[in-house]
């Protein structure tokens, strides 16, 4: 039982996903499968926390489980944070899939194994298991790029996607198996024992194993210069399955990385600055925090420019990882910057659908021009969220890029700390020309103008996007706390 509740969570989830799929089958009526979905997905972050305040401690018999999953605090907050992107996701699909004529039950079912996978990937002690929810999630995505049929554009996305995927996943597991054959050991635990009791038979084996390992994990992080489908799949893709794979596959994909380098690869020489993983994942954050806001600077294309924002996000995340090298509160701000940025971009794409509807979408800035003096209740969602992914205070973005800043300068990162921040100021420009066209703007004569949507779905999402955002903005503190708690698991 005690083991039953533990993994009340992804189970809660699987089931409602068996339970949706025939409830799609047999029923005629489709109205109410998105908010199934939300619902499903919400109990899982519920049941996550109820384990977190129920504790770990008073549940016996969880090292049956180990190490295929792992069970602590780590696992059940980014079980929170994944359900929470996928629930919000959902809502925006019931919305957006419905008003384009493209609404299909399939769509819900794979979100739902998609997130599925990425719990597995969170809670994942092995690499074998890793790769197992890897696969799940990124089969998903796959499938949610293409499911606008008619779109050449989307089969295009879903293609360089799919392919891009499958060789990074290649790479991954080759640099497992080059492990398992320095090391003998397939789980995360038995590698870092190995590799920090010098016990690897082939020590050049393992190196080149650890390097094709990150290059696997910076492709699906989304990091310069492994981000080359990051643009065109969520350009392509439908905008809610854009906002899912922004948020939940990216946090999936972190919690990834983070076990990964944390607990493998968590020796002394492996996280040297001499001969480890920490100047090549810094080079990697640099890289793509500078690259993808002079990229995003110069894209029209609204959903474009946000694709470009969430790799630079990516990067800012990495400055996190590298600075955690140095214990202090790192790897925690990591976790709240990925909160505050989860929530902060379902706002941001659910604005952007609710800006267009069928045939009047969009896509453009020039779509956008006037639309804050037309009908400033749509424009506002859009605006509130591009000020929080900005940073502007007092929204969740700003206390999450000032913890972030602030562990670098803790951990002696001045040079990072202030690479971060004037990308910040730079990315700040792509987001305050939003507001530019919404409020500062006329459409041009004969331009088309975008229509906005009317959805009680995407409205419930907003709503509850913002009210995150706003609570994360006025009190961070109880949110820092919490991540806190979930990295001990890790350092």
């Amino acid at each position: 039982m005690d083991i039953l509740i533990a993994l009340s969570p992804i189970v809660a989830v699987s089931v409602g996903a068996l339970l949706l799929m025939l409830a799609e089958a047999f029923s005629k009526q489709r109205s109410g499968i998105a908010l199934g979905a939300a619902v499903i997905q919400a109990s899982g972050a519920v049941f996550a926390g109820a384990v977190w305040i129920y504790g770990l401690d008073a549940l016996s018999g969880l090292d049956v489980l180990k190490p295929w999953l792992i069970v602590d605090r780590f696992t059940l907050f980014f079980d929170m944070l994944i359900c929470l992107g996928g629930a919000l996701a959902s809502l925006l699909a019931g919305g957006y899939l419905r008003e384009h004529r493209i609404e299909r039950g399939e769509f819900y079912a794979l979100m739902l194994f998609a997130t599925i996978g990425a719990m597995m990937i969170a809670s994942a002690g092995d690499t074998l298991t890793l790769f197992i929810g890897l696969e799940t999630m990124s089969i998903g995505a796959y499938a949610m790029t293409a499911f606008r049929r008619g779109s050449q554009r989307s089969t295009e996305a879903a293609v360089k996607y799919f392919l891009l995927g499958s060789f990074a996943a290649a790479l991954l597991l080759y640099g497992f198996a080059l492990l398992y054959g320095a090391t003998g050991h397939t789980d995360l635990a038995g590698l870092a024992a190995s590799l920090k009791g010098n016990e690897t038979q082939f020590p050049q084996l393992a190196v080149i194993g650890m390097l094709l390992v990150i290059v696997g994990l910076a492709f699906k992080v989304s990091a310069v210069p492994f981000h080359a489908w990051t643009p065109d799949a969520y350009e392509g893709a439908p905008t809610p399955a854009t906002s899912y794979m922004a948020v939940a596959v990216k946090a999936g994909a972190f919690a990834m990385l983070m076990r990964v380098l944390f607990v493998a690869f968590g020796d002394e020489r492996s996280m040297s600055w001499f001969a480890g993983w920490p100047p090549v994942v810094a080079a990697l954050a640099v890289v793509t925090m500078s690259v993808a806001n002079l990229i995003a600077g110069r894209q029209e294309s609204v959903k474009r420019m946000l694709a470009y924002s969430s790799i630079a996000h990516a990067g800012y995340l990495l400055v996190g990882v590298v600075c955690a090298t140095r214990g202090g509160e790192a790897l925690s701000s990591v976790l709240f910057y990925l909160l505050t940025y989860t929530v902060s971009t379902i706002g941001a794409f659910g604005g952007l659908i609710l800006c267009g509807s069928y045939g009047k979408e969009a896509v453009s800035y020039e779509d956008l021009s006037g639309l804050g003096k037309r009908n400033p209740a749509v424009a506002l969602p859009l605006a509130f969220f591009c000020m929080s992914l900005a940073g502007i205070p007092p929204t969740a973005g700003f206390f999450g890029k000032w913890y972030l800043i602030k562990s670098a300068m803790d951990g002696g990162f001045h040079w990072l700390a202030i690479i971060a921040l004037v990308n910040s100021v730079f990315g700040a420009y792509y987001y305050l020309r939003v507001l530019v066209f919404l409020y500062m703007r006329e459409p041009a004569a004969g331009a088309p103008v975008a229509v906005p949507m009317k959805s009680g779905y995407v409205a419930a999402a907003l709503i509850l996007a913002a009210v995150f955002v706003v609570m994360l903005g006025l009190s961070p503190d109880s949110a820092i706390d919490v991540a806190t708690k979930a990295t001990i698991a890790v350092q």
